[in-house]
């Protein structure tokens, strides 16, 4: 019996700066893979990365950020792809960045917003992306998260 592929070399990361008495999300509009659709950070590993490595330089590549605390998400966004007839597997990771922080896009990317979690789940396309966002909204910002999840970057 032939099996489905499964793919688990890309990362995802939600970034998230304080505002007020809340939290907003940053969304990037892809300009060339899926073009035009609004998403969270994601990239695929290099040689000899870890998947929190993979995240931190995703988010530097693509937005210029450097968080001030990175977690695990403790869960993982998956999709099918037709296409390759492939499941990817991805861990999620999140991003506490400074508010005031400027966002400097990649060529992967014609546009940013921050935006509330609502707003983040009206604009992505996907299930498993309104998943990942209800997920982080409860475990980081409607409680605290576990110290455990808390990814040590030095």
């Amino acid at each position: 019996m032939p099996d489905i592929a499964i793919r688990a070399s890309l990362v995802s990361l939600v970034a998230l700066r304080e505002v007020g008495a809340g939290y907003e999300v940053l969304l990037l509009k892809r300009s060339q893979s899926l073009a035009g659709t609004w998403c969270q950070i994601a990239g695929s590993l290099e040689d000899g990365e870890t998947a929190w490595q993979a995240a931190l330089r995703e988010l530097s590549e693509e937005t210029g950020l450097t968080p001030r605390a990175l977690y695990s998400a403790d869960t993982c966004e998956q999709f099918y792809t037709a296409a390759t007839d492939t499941i990817t597997i991805a861990p999620v990771f999140v991003a506490f960045v400074d508010r005031a922080a400027p966002v400097t896009l990649n060529a992967e990317h014609s546009d940013f917003r921050w935006v509330g979690f609502e707003d983040a789940a009206q604009m992505v396309s996907f299930g498993g992306q309104r998943r990942v966002l209800r997920w982080i909204e409860d475990e980081f910002i409607r409680r605290r998260p576990s110290d455990h999840l808390q990814v040590d970057m030095g």
